[in-house]
């Protein structure tokens, strides 16, 4: 992947249009878009309604953490979340952009070593996708949606950029205190080794001798990165947010809390804050036990909430 602000020009590309239908009552235009930059292209979709008479919204979409490709599926799982989310806003005359981060997808080619990836370089791809969608005349606001990871990404991608934010199920702590919350329930030898390595990584200091138990896990190549990462505390990050914020959070998700929810709309009093009742991770409205939930992480034609969509779509045509 590569560090995009040494870029002194960064520019996209539209191909491949075609028209497409999906669940909801709506026809749109699909474009594939590619941000090229110094170390390989980026590869995008940008969902636009077929009917758009004049100019319409945009919401940049940005998915989470680890394989996660544009529509969010990885090798391991397909759901489509975040596809059924760009045609839930096509339905409501918004327009989105979603894509494929470094290294994944159609994005292959701009992914950076592991020693050399930082979490800056997912914070500047989503800047310049903004930077973009702001001088395309086709749309009069840019709206940045982050999910999970992407929560943090697009938050401070939006800060002085976007014209509003949405957090969808995004943490409200920063990764080394995720980290360790995760690795407590460990037994004590993995939480008494892990937990000195994760407070060096937090001081910016890298750990030479990690032990084989745990070195997939802080193996010296990925350290950088969560030394990148760790920096950001998502509170601090949305407080600086003076533009529209919406959090948005289900309350049966396995991954992240109501309370990660609860803590970012405190940390910006004029955030509003929706929680989605029995909404899970990927969007799915669940009333059963964690293996249903799981089930939904792997069934791609199950709809996603209609009050996300709606609540997005509401907050998009207020501001």
């Amino acid at each position: 992947m590569k560090k995009f602000g040494l870029l002194p020009f960064v520019f996209l590309l539209l191909i491949l249009p075609f028209i497409a239908t999906a669940a909801y009552d709506t026809t749109f235009i699909e474009t594939n878009v590619v941000l090229h930059t110094a170390t390989g292209d980026i590869g995008g979709t940008l969902t636009i309604p077929a009917s758009a008479a004049g100019k319409l919204p945009v919401a940049l979409i940005i998915a989470g953490s680890g394989p996660t490709d544009r529509n969010g599926d990885n090798p391991m799982m397909k759901n489509e979340s975040l596809q059924k989310l760009a045609y839930g806003l096509a339905a409501n005359n918004i327009a989105s952009l979603r894509f494929d981060k470094r290294g994944i997808g159609e994005s292959k080619t701009a992914a950076k070593s592991e020693a050399d990836l930082r979490f800056e370089d997912y914070i500047n791809d989503a800047r310049s996708w903004v930077e973009w969608l702001k001088k395309d005349g086709r749309f009069s606001k840019v709206f940045v949606a982050g999910h999970s990871e992407g929560s943090l990404i697009g938050m401070i991608a939006a800060h002085n950029a976007a014209h509003g934010f949405v957090s969808i199920a995004g943490a409200g702590r920063s990764a080394d205190k995720i980290l360790k919350e995760q690795l407590a329930t460990q037994p004590p030898v993995i939480k008494d080794s892990s937990f000195p390595i994760i407070d060096s990584l937090v001081l910016g200091k890298t750990v030479a001798s990690v032990p084989k138990m745990l070195f997939s896990l802080f193996r010296p190549s990925v350290q950088p990165y969560m030394i990148s990462w760790f920096h950001y505390d998502p509170q601090a990050e949305i407080k600086k947010l003076t533009i529209p914020v919406l959090i948005l959070q289900g309350t049966n998700d396995l991954q992240v809390k109501e309370e990660d929810a609860n803590l970012l709309a405190r940390s910006n009093a004029k955030a509003q804050l929706l929680l989605i009742k029995n909404m899970n991770h990927i969007f799915r409205i669940v009333e059963g036990d964690r293996r249903e939930n799981l089930a939904t992480y792997i069934t791609p034609d199950l709809p996603i909430s209609e009050e996300l969509v709606n609540a997005i779509a509401a907050f998009v045509s207020k501001h």
